[in-house]
């Protein structure tokens, strides 16, 4: 390895907009569970697929039919 490096003609990195972000999420155990058994099916890491429908859903504009109910 050199001791210095010259980047005064390094470029920013195109795909640095596309990176992802690490996040923490609560899921049940039973999701995880079907999520990891796909997974494993298709031969992806279970965070992929999570990603992948998570993504396809926000494409789509995808809602879900529920009804939330605040805690009184």
């Amino acid at each position: 390895m050199r001791k210095e490096y010259d980047f005064s003609e390094a470029k920013p990195n195109p795909y640095a907009k596309r990176l992802k972000r690490q996040v923490t999420i609560r899921l049940d155990t039973r999701t995880i569970e079907y999520c990891q058994t796909l997974a494993r099916d298709i031969e992806i890491p279970y965070q992929t697929l999570i990603n992948l429908y998570l993504r396809e859903c926000a494409a789509t504009r995808k809602k879900l039919a529920l009804r939330w109910k605040p805690a009184a």
